[in-house]
């Protein structure tokens, strides 16, 4: 009779895993707010633009004023593109902004956010 040989994952191997998992799980929870406001920002371009109509300066108000109910800290109202649309009927907001978020020591994670109420580029 042979003796039967042990099959399955070692200690070490369950301890390198629940690691993985562990700093996998640190960065989506490092992540998700700065995705989630993006979100927020996506929402509140749209929303300001059928504020404000086709002033710029309206578009930007209202941007601002949806911004501090939403909690947006990372742009502001000046930090918008407001361009003709262009078929000339009017016009497309567009905002593009960087989030740094710090990891460990001098490794950090840069996310680069972009959006707009171009067409083709409508936000959902």
């Amino acid at each position: 009779m042979r003796p039967h040989r042990q099959n399955g994952v070692s200690l070490t191997g369950v301890i390198l895993v629940l690691a993985v998992l562990g700093l996998m799980a640190v960065l989506a929870l490092k992540i998700l707010p700065t995705y989630t406001e993006y979100r927020a920002v996506r929402n509140a371009i749209v929303t300001a633009k059928a504020a404000g109509g086709n002033s710029p300066a309206e578009i930007r108000k209202a941007f601002d004023a949806n911004a501090t109910v939403a909690y947006i800290t990372a742009i502001s109202g000046s930090d918008l593109t407001i361009e003709r649309a262009g078929d000339g009927d009017g016009v497309d907001v567009s905002f593009a902004y960087e989030k740094k978020i710090p990891l460990v020591g001098p490794a950090s994670l840069l996310l680069e956010y972009q959006g707009s109420t171009g067409a083709g580029n409508s936000p959902r």
